[in-house]
């Protein structure tokens, strides 16, 4: 784990010399969802290959880029693209950029995904807001020696999603003229989809949406004392009873086309903050 720190203090070390800019709010994308960072004006832009001991994304539509900029009158430190557990990356790895925001003194993370709905009220399309997770990776950043600059050794995660960003979100979307749900998401390593029994097992859970990130994001940006706001795309409805294939690019497709509506939620959040 003293490796891990290090590494993220070069990094932000490193970003914070070619930027400048001493970012306030990151927001970190998921797939289908990176542009939703084209609105910010940019002052640095950075691939992920250049930053020392970044990971390298290989999902497709997740672009390895960092830029840093305003929006909002915010200075913001967004990523396009993220790592995932399925890639083979470590708890670490993936949440190796919250570690280097946190080091670069953003305490405020806007993470974004794309999800299948469980909820059979939702719609392909939807936009939700993660009220709350269920962690059923079967693992957690925080395994090993706690770094106690970073945070405390046992977190509390009773209000792992900041209320007051949940009610701005809430708010944005209103004054936006759509509706949008608020519920639980659970996190699974994938990469393979769900089988209808393990959707009716999550549905008996409870679980709102589903998918292979941001759990682990989230564990760390908490134990970094950041406040979280947490926001999927349903990209797809399951039916255990009447199941149908998902395939990638069908769930980039819809993930794009929300990237409007998400991006109007987002600068309304801002504006707010």
């Amino acid at each position: 784990m003293t490796d891990i720190r290090d590494h993220a203090v070069e990094a932000a070390d490193w970003i914070q010399s070619i930027v400048g800019a001493t970012p306030e709010i990151g927001i970190l994308t998921g797939t289908g969802l990176g542009g939703v960072v084209a609105a910010i004006a940019a002052e640095a832009e950075l691939d992920y290959r250049d930053i020392p001991h970044f990971p390298m994304s290989t999902v497709q539509s997740h672009r390895g880029r960092m830029m840093v900029g305003t929006l909002e009158s915010k200075t913001i430190l967004a990523m396009q693209g993220r790592f995932h557990l399925y890639e083979g990356y470590s708890p670490q790895e993936v949440t190796f950029p919250i570690r280097v925001m946190q080091q670069m003194g953003v305490s405020k993370l806007i993470i974004s995904n794309a999800a299948g709905g469980l909820n059979p009220a939702y719609q392909t399309g939807d936009l939700m807001i993660i009220a709350d997770h269920i962690n059923l990776t079967g693992t957690n950043p925080l395994i090993g020696p706690n770094v106690d600059d970073w945070g405390i050794r046992f977190p509390d995660m009773m209000a792992a999603y900041d209320k007051q960003m949940i009610e701005l979100a809430e708010t944005s979307a209103r004054d936006s003229g759509f509706g949008i749900r608020k519920g639980i998401y659970v996190g699974l390593a994938g990469p393979s989809l769900e089988t209808p029994a393990e959707v009716r097992f999550l549905q008996t859970i409870r679980a709102d949406a589903v998918g292979f990130s941001t759990v682990q994001e989230v564990i760390a940006a908490v134990h970094g004392r950041m406040k979280v706001l947490g926001l999927s795309t349903i990209t797809n409805v399951h039916n255990p009873d009447e199941p149908e294939p998902a395939t990638v690019d069908e769930i980039i497709e819809v993930a794009a086309a929300a990237v409007p509506n998400l991006e109007k939620v987002i600068r309304g959040v801002l504006k707010g903050l």
